[in-house]
């Protein structure tokens, strides 16, 4: 008498292992489903929070915000004082950005070109190491070195050159008891600060950039300078873009640095900050805060419309 065979009931793994295998679009919609409502929800939606809020006012008298659509509080953006506080904010983010790239593409160009090995690990670890460090003891380092009684101030009497700091001090613009105290001070820390997020997109672009055509311009006739002006640059481009877009919009929205180093000067995420929390003024610290937004979309998009994106 012959015994069917009893299979085992299946757990629920092997069915859900099963429903996956038959359906990979449900394992798919499962996977990207929390990833979507962080961004849909937390970032989107605090997103959305901030603009319903620039679009309301405060009361001048009681200070309570009212909750009416009203373009009154980004007409405030165009007062003297708050459109200074956004010229120079966009002016220390293109000098820094500017600043940056010109510091990064030698190193990046020789850790493309020339670093190997071990070289090249020595490389990525020391571009990498400051970021590694918590981000305040970086900038409260830079305040004691860059204050009057500081190591930088210490070397240049000691070498005879403190002359040029205290000329440095009485520029226009630039003036301050000492470079900590200087909006100078407060662009070399930016500088500091954020020059890895430019080094890593150029190299990363220089890397790309193949030595036969280096040497077929080379073979032409072309000089190093016409090289590098015809064949180098325009290919290293995109890392420029890239780096520059972390530089221009970390710059524009911090409010940690100019609170630490630098004069009273007030920089938007500083008025940002300031505005949402002692002033309780939130319907303009929302309008400030939207202004960075914009500022960002518009370079993106400019710099998309010139091909900046095409070899990313």
């Amino acid at each position: 008498m012959s015994r069917s065979a009893v299979l085992p009931a299946r757990s629920l793994a092997d069915r859900l292992t099963g429903t996956f295998w038959r359906r990979p679009g449900l394992l798919l919609a499962l996977l990207i489903l929390p990833p979507l409502l962080w961004l849909g929800v937390v970032y989107l939606g605090s997103l959305f929070a901030l603009l319903l809020q620039s679009f309301y006012s405060i009361d001048e008298f009681s200070g309570v915000v009212k909750e009416e659509f009203t373009l009154k509080t980004y007409a405030e953006l165009f007062r003297a004082q708050n459109l200074d506080i956004i010229l120079r904010t966009v002016l220390m983010a293109a000098a820094v950005t500017l600043a940056c790239a010109v510091l990064a593409f030698p190193v990046a160009y020789f850790a493309a070109r020339y670093a190997k090995g071990g070289w090249k690990a020595a490389f990525y670890l020391g571009v990498m190491l400051p970021l590694w460090s918590s981000y305040l003891v970086k900038v409260y380092a830079w305040k004691l070195i860059l204050a009057k009684e500081g190591v930088l101030t210490w070397a240049a009497e000691g070498t005879g050159t403190g002359f040029l700091i205290d000329g440095l001090l009485t520029i226009p613009g630039l003036e301050g008891s000492s470079l900590s105290t200087s909006p100078f001070g407060t662009f070399l820390v930016f500088v500091y600060i954020w020059l890895p997020y430019m080094i890593l997109p150029m190299q990363a672009a220089l890397e790309r950039v193949p030595t036969s055509m280096l040497e077929a311009s080379a073979d032409l006739g072309a000089t190093r300078g016409q090289t590098f002006r015809t064949v180098v640059l325009p290919l290293a481009m995109p890392g420029v873009i890239a780096g520059s877009i972390f530089t221009f919009s970390l710059t524009l929205g911090d409010y940690i640095i100019p609170q630490i180093v630098g004069n009273s000067s007030r920089f938007i995420g500083l008025a940002v900050y300031q505005l949402q929390g002692t002033a309780g003024n939130i319907p303009l610290a929302a309008a400030f805060a939207v202004v960075p937004i914009v500022i960002m979309l518009i370079y993106l998009t400019l710099a998309k419309r010139a091909g900046a994106f095409d070899a990313l």
